[in-house]
């Protein structure tokens, strides 16, 4: 370990900085309109049961993985990987056959990509999981930094004045005069970017660690006061009784694995940014219960953004399953339909909760990549921040283009629909579905099978057990019932149910299957429709 490796300051940093890795535009923007189109309060119950199956388990892993090697994602899985894996190489060869058969039914885009992973796999083993993270990060805040600036775009718009439609119809006309709107859209995309690149070049505690002290319980106060102000409108109760009441009728397996597939990617997992800014905290850090806190904090914002959406959408009559249009489409018609004339402002401080959210995350992606180019290209972090900024800019405008007009890279738009099959696909959208149905679950899935297979969980153990005292090896039964330093109900030597066995048994088996039930769903390959 490298005696001038950052760490955060506190282990209230690490969560806030994490947490707000966690808490983004998944939470904000996306699990709002997914809860409207499955049956909101029934569908948070099963939401709640899908994070303790997949997203605590594999957060656990990586906390304990970059705590562990005190290095990025790549160098964590060079550090604890053995010279041959015989797992490693079967998950390539696997990928490899995969890609012949997608070959068969023409996705050669798809097949493409399988094929590259599976090479990458069988080149360079588990590390390989590290080196796709980094991209999956890129990739990602590339067409994430658009829609970052579309929040900056509404800020401006908002307390200008311009949002002053009070129609679903008026308000989709005016984001797609928006969006349509290239130079600008750019010029937003590339200053959002840059306000990530800002904060990561000061470093861990001066930069990252500081802004989320003060974005977070920011992004906290904003909810509340949206939630308020929503509340006291007349027939607010039934948003309410839509998002808390399950209505288990509701319910369809489909909704079941939709929730599976957004527990999975509303907490950064998979990526590798979990394992980064494990790397900066200290052995005396009890990671199980940052772990717990991350998990908790990142729902709670999730429900408490229905709680501000959905009172308001119900009280002015609006329709709850409105879907991704819910947030730029929707909900500006509904701000300025709040009796009191006073839309302008909850819409400003609505977009304005929705920027630092869409921030926090971003932080945490562009982190990953300097994170590698620091710890094993050992470069500067001046120089690590500007390359990756810079790919990131480049990746984004492509994104922007195709989602305003696609004749000015015509070229690529057809390429795109020849090789990945998708009606009209933009860059955008290819780079959506590549990161997030593909890479993120397949990191996610790997990193489950490395801990629990590969590494061992009784290594992973031993680690989580340095900061945590005893706590990994309390009978579960005995912390239930409220006897949990009662030395008789809790002999890791006598009781086999400890909070470490149960752990050990979802790594092993119960969340591989689950992430890969989540994997199959969003690549159109599990479906009950």
């Amino acid at each position: 370990m490298s005696e001038t490796r950052e760490h955060w300051s506190n282990s209230l940093g690490f969560v806030l900085a994490t947490a707000g890795s966690a808490i983004g535009l998944g939470n904000i923007w996306k699990f709002p309109y997914i809860a409207g189109q499955n049956g909101g309060g029934a569908f948070v119950l099963i939401y709640l049961i899908c994070i303790a199956i997949i997203g605590l388990p594999i957060m656990l892993c990586e906390i304990t993985l970059g705590r562990r090697t005190q290095k990025s994602a790549v160098g964590a899985f060079r550090m604890l990987s053995p010279k041959r894996s015989h797992l490693a190489n079967f998950i390539g060869f696997s990928m490899i056959f995969t890609a012949v058969a997608l070959l068969v039914f023409k996705q050669y885009g798809w097949a493409v990509v399988m094929l590259m992973l599976g090479g990458m796999i069988i080149r360079f083993g588990w590390t390989s999981v590290g080196i796709i993270g980094v991209f999956t990060g890129i990739i990602i805040l590339s067409y994430y930094s658009v829609v970052g600036g579309w929040t900056i775009g509404y800020i401006i718009k908002a307390f200008s004045g311009k949002l002053n439609y009070v129609t679903e119809q008026a308000a989709a006309t005016q984001f797609n005069a928006f969006k349509f709107g290239l130079t600008r859209v750019i010029v937003l995309q590339i200053g959002f970017i840059l306000l990530c690149a800002l904060i990561i070049v000061r470093g861990v505690r001066n930069g990252i660690e500081k802004w989320s002290k003060i974005l977070m319980p920011l992004l906290f106060v904003l909810l509340i006061i949206l939630i308020l102000r929503g509340l006291t409108l007349p027939g607010a109760t039934k948003g309410v009784n839509f998002l808390l009441s399950p209505d288990l009728s509701s319910l369809t397996a489909e909704s079941v694995l939709v929730a599976l597939g957004h527990a999975f990617f509303t907490l950064s997992i998979g990526l590798g940014v979990i394992i980064t800014y494990g790397s900066y905290i200290s052995r005396e850090q009890n990671i199980f219960k940052s772990a717990l806190s991350i998990v908790v904090l990142d729902t709670l914002m999730a429900i408490m953004a229905g709680l501000a959406i959905f009172p308001a959408v119900f009280a002015m009559g609006f329709k709850e399953s409105a879907g991704p249009g819910l947030v730029f489409n929707v909900l500006p018609a509904v701000f300025n339909s709040i009796p009191g004339n006073m839309g302008w402002l909850w819409a400003g401080l609505f977009f304005i909760l929705l920027a630092i959210a869409a921030l926090t995350s971003g932080i945490s992606m562009l982190e990953v990549a300097v994170a590698f180019f620091v710890d094993e290209l050992k470069w500067k972090r001046n120089k690590a921040v500007v390359l990756t900024t810079a790919i990131t800019i480049l990746l984004g405008v492509f994104s922007a283009i195709s989602l305003s007009n696609w004749d000015k890279i015509e070229w690529m738009h057809q390429a795109l629909v020849s090789a990945f099959n998708i009606k009209s696909a933009s860059f955008f959208d290819v780079m959506d579905t590549l990161s997030s149905n593909w890479l993120l679950p397949l990191g996610g899935l790997s990193i489950a099978l490395f801990v629990g297979w590969i590494w061992g969980i009784r290594k992973a153990i031993e680690e989580i057990r340095h900061g945590s005292h005893n706590f990994a090896d309390v009978h579960l039964i005995s912390l239930l019932a409220g006897l949990k330093d009662d030395p008789s109900h809790n002999n890791a030597n006598y009781h086999v149910l400890t909070l470490a066995s149960i752990w050990g048994i979802f790594i092993r088996f119960i969340t591989p299957v689950a992430v890969m039930s989540a994997f199959l769903h969003e690549i159109g390959w599990m479906s009950f429709k």
